[in-house]
């Protein structure tokens, strides 16, 4: 299925979009960066449907966004600095790794989980409905380019649903943070310097 999303998610739109997740099925979407490959992130197969749609390897975690801070914490264990780091940072192009809680799979991140909440009210709308977790991967073969162009995505990843945007403006994938650890760790430069995310830290821990 395909649909015109270029002037917005009406409430038909969103309940098609809701179906396909509830059963679990896969969505290509826009962000703020790339378009992903959404499928609900507590459903262990809808899970592994967006392993085979990349061809990615098993042993690579998968990140998810979710629609609020009161969401997060759902899957995600917090403490003050972390908390007030996502809260400047998000919703944004960042993707910040942190310890999980039990609902997320280990077929999503056996250890830890990747998180972000994208700047993109439409798809926020979308999840806060779904009232879950969705996957957050790029939409395009495992290796290759993220996908900007909703038909490029749909030409390399098989998906139930795509949420056609147009092409998105040129931006990098989000920056990603690992902040399981005594310090923030940067695993991928994205959009958002790292530079930029550690400023904020250094004034967290100078208060």
């Amino acid at each position: 299925m395909w649909l015109n999303v270029r002037g917005g998610c009406d409430e038909a739109c969103i309940r098609a979009v809701l179906n396909v997740l509830q059963r679990g099925g896969t969505i290509i979407y826009p962000t703020d960066t790339v378009y992903g490959l959404g499928a609900d992130a507590e459903n262990r197969e809808a899970v592994l449907k967006v392993y085979g749609a990349k061809g990615r390897d098993y042993n690579k975690p998968l990140t998810i966004a979710v629609s609020d801070m009161e969401m997060v914490e759902r899957y995600a264990i917090l403490n003050e600095l972390s908390s007030m780091l996502l809260k400047r940072f998000l919703p944004g192009k960042v993707t910040f790794i942190l310890p999980k809680t039990n609902r997320v799979l280990d077929e999503v991140n056996p250890k830890a989980v990747g998180i972000r909440i994208p700047d993109f009210p439409m798809i926020l709308e979308i999840i806060k409905k779904f009232d879950r977790a969705i996957t957050a991967t790029s939409a395009n073969r495992s290796g290759s380019t993220p996908k900007r162009d909703p038909r490029d995505a749909a030409s390399e990843v098989e998906a139930d649903l795509v949420l056609d945007y147009g092409i998105l403006p040129p931006s990098k994938p989000s920056t990603v943070v690992d902040l399981t650890g005594d310090v923030p760790l940067l695993v991928r430069e994205g959009d958002v310097p790292f530079e930029l995310i550690m400023s904020e830290y250094w004034k967290i821990m100078r208060r």
